[in-house]
């Protein structure tokens, strides 16, 4: 386990409330590059250009709530496990408001988002092995609650299932009525559940007949499939968070690294605007969507920038290291009946939205990792190649 010294005195109160008025305020733009095959055009909003990134918007929803209810106190720390978007959102809502901020991440944290988040005032503990069950993301809890139990009064916003998450998005679907005059389909990533439950709810209530699709990826547990090791960060899940709203998603794709890398670099290529794993993997679902509904309006959101992802999605080293680059990407999903009983390789799609089999499970909250031991007696693929790595 490796720690940073914290740069400042736990307890500071240095609350910098002006810069709340850069939260947000992001623009859309709309792509047309080939992703792999030509499309009618999508609307993306570009989440990276606002200060703190997406994840800003539910960390100062997070903190603002608790400390409403009296559970955070002024200048108490904050403690909080991420795979470094929201931490770069904590980051931003503890110096707004007050709060120093300790992140809880893994081995696997990119050199330049580790720089990154220290730059930004936050303390680094970082784990240096995964879980035997739930991965790094069960593992980043277990060290989570041994620092809550050794310092009195820090506060823990359990991003996976706490309500002021998705609230925080309402800023975010407020934008998208304004720039859009009307969304037929809505594209979000699935992660903690957090903006696609936040925007769910009030797009519904502007346009009724919204078609909501996630995107989730190989490997997670979210949408009912088994929890295996992932190479994509900022996507999928090997723990339930309870703020995913599956019972809001009218279908549910499930993307592969080869096909996210192939995306990120054809926007980066073609459209100027990019990012990492959720964004590719928003966009190959984005594309398809508009593709096969013609006429339609396809609206996503690109959840942050290409920088973390320099040393990986467009390296030619990582990729080739992991087998990403030569790969033949697929131009359609293969299409499965039920996430229960087919466990998928490559890009895929299910109309049937499962939350997993058996029932609800366990969530962060409990305290207790999503089981891998999922009956999947198929595996369903395309040709893209199916990769391991962090969880």
């Amino acid at each position: 386990m490796n720690t940073v010294p914290f740069p400042r005195a736990a307890g500071s109160t240095g609350a910098n409330p002006d810069l709340l008025a850069l939260l947000g305020h992001t623009p859309v733009v709309r792509v047309g590059i080939e992703l792999p095959c030509p499309h009618p055009g999508f609307w993306a909003k570009l989440e990276y250009l606002g200060a703190g990134g997406m994840k800003a918007r539910a960390a100062v929803s997070m903190l603002r709530g608790a400390r409403r209810r009296g559970e955070l106190r002024p200048g108490a720390l904050v403690v909080e496990s991420t795979s470094g978007t929201l931490g770069i959102g904590l980051a931003f809502a503890g110096q707004a408001l007050g709060h120093p901020v300790r992140l809880v991440g893994d081995r696997e944290l990119e050199p330049s988002m580790r720089q990154l988040l220290r730059a930004h005032g936050a303390e680094l503990d970082l784990v240096e092995q995964p879980a035997a069950v739930g991965g790094w993301q069960a593992a980043r809890l277990a060290r989570l609650r041994e620092i809550l139990r050794g310092i009195p009064g820090a506060y823990w916003p359990d991003q996976y299932n706490n309500p002021d998450n998705p609230a925080g998005y309402a800023s975010m679907a407020a934008e998208l009525v304004d720039q859009l005059d009307h969304v037929d389909i809505l594209v979000c990533s699935v992660g903690t559940g957090g903006h696609s439950a936040g925007l769910i709810g009030p797009l519904r209530r502007r346009w009724p007949a919204l078609t909501v699709i996630g995107v989730d990826s190989v490997g997670s547990t979210i949408f009912g499939q088994p929890a295996r090791p992932r190479l994509m960060r900022g996507l999928g899940s090997s723990i339930r968070p309870r703020n995913v709203a599956h019972h809001a998603f009218d279908e549910v794709h499930w993307v592969g690294p080869a096909a996210a890398v192939d995306a990120c670099r054809r926007l980066a290529r073609g459209s100027f605007v990019s990012g990492g794993w959720s964004t590719g993997a928003v966009a190959l679902v984005a594309a398809w969507a508009a593709r096969v509904h013609p006429g339609t309006t396809v609206a996503t959101i690109f959840p942050d920038g290409p920088h973390r992802y320099l040393g990986t999605v467009y390296d030619d080293a990582f990729c080739a290291a992991h087998g990403l680059d030569g790969v033949r990407v697929p131009t359609h999903p293969v299409e499965i009946l039920d996430p229960g009983i087919v466990e998928v390789g490559g890009w895929a799609r299910c109309r049937t939205v499962a939350r997993t089999p058996g029932g609800p499970g366990p969530s962060a909250r409990e305290h207790a990792p999503a089981s891998a031991a999922v009956p999947v007696p198929r595996v369903a693929s395309t040709p893209e190649t199916s990769i391991s790595g962090s969880a």
